[in-house]
This record gives C-alpha cells, sequence and structure tokens, in this order.
C-alpha cells in the first residue's frame, strides 16, 4: 500500500527552507542554516506568498515568480516617518549609532511583538535630531522570487 506524502492545508504546520530574493538580492535565505517552522495562516509570511504553499506536497521544491507588489503590497509614502533622536534614546539604548541601511526593531503598541524600520537619513535643525526610517517591507513594490523547500507538514 501506497501512501500519499502530506500536502499544504490552510492552518499547516510547517518545517521548511525557502529564500525571498528581489532585484537586489535575497533578503530572507534558509536554505543555509536552520530551516523555519511556522503556521500557516498565522502572519508569519504575507498572505501572497502563503498562497502559494498551498497544495504543494511535504518533500516538494518549487521556485515562484511573484509580480511586482503582490507579495508585500505597493510601497506607501505614510510608511516613511520621521523619529526624534529622543524617542530613540527613551525607547532603548542611549548610546546607539545609527547608519543608513541598518534595520532596528521597534516594540509594537501592545508591547506583544515587533516591527522593523529601516534608518534612510538623518536630519539636525532647530527642533532637533531625527531620523527618517522606513517601515515598508524590504520587498514592498518588488517583484519576489520565492523558492520552498517542504520539508515537513503536520
Amino acid at each position: 500500500m501506497t501512501t500519499t506524502p502530506a500536502s499544504v492545508q490552510p492552518g499547516s504546520f510547517l518545517t521548511l527552507h525557502y529564500r525571498m530574493a528581489g532585484p537586489a538580492g535575497d533578503v530572507i535565505n534558509t536554505f543555509e542554516g536552520k530551516p523555519a517552522t511556522l503556521t500557516l495562516g498565522n502572519g508569519e509570511l504575507s498572505p501572497a506568498v502563503e498562497a502559494y504553499l498551498l497544495g504543494l506536497a511535504e518533500g516538494s521544491r518549487s521556485t515562484f515568480e511573484l509580480p511586482a507588489g503582490a507579495a508585500f503590497g505597493e510601497r506607501n509614502p505614510e510608511m516613511r516617518q520621521w523619529l526624534a533622536r529622543q524617542v530613540l534614546i527613551d525607547m532603548g539604548d542611549a548610546d546607539a549609532q545609527y547608519q543608513v541601511g541598518d534595520v532596528v526593531q521597534f516594540p509594537t503598541p501592545d508591547g506583544q511583538g515587533q516591527f522593523a524600520g529601516s534608518v534612510q537619513q538623518f536630519r539636525s535643525d532647530e527642533k532637533g535630531d531625527a531620523v527618517l526610517f522606513d517601515f515598508n517591507h524590504p520587498l514592498a513594490g518588488q517583484p519576489v522570487t520565492f523558492e520552498v523547500h517542504v520539508i515537513g507538514i503536520l
């Protein structure tokens, strides 16, 4: 009797290796280290990316090309915000030094999670020192290559 391998369904608990890349290269790649574990539908991957996983069999490998904006939406200019240096000091390390391109983790308003912003530029004027952060996903508005190896499904 031959058993059919399990396939990815909504709510599946997965162990997988995956890589997401934009035009500038990899943003995340687990193939060179420990595989990821996640539950489909918990928001760990975007819904558009999760849709490509549905129906894949345990042990399968696939690569998908998502058009610009499909994986993480379009870039939203309102997600670029200036934060006063004092706010950053109050939230964390008073001696922290930032460089353009650094990714900084911020607590969610409820304190239960985190979100990230990348440093874009600095300003020093009569209002004080400030840092411009971009809170868009790094791959927002870009085409995305999504490569996956489904190792296990529960």
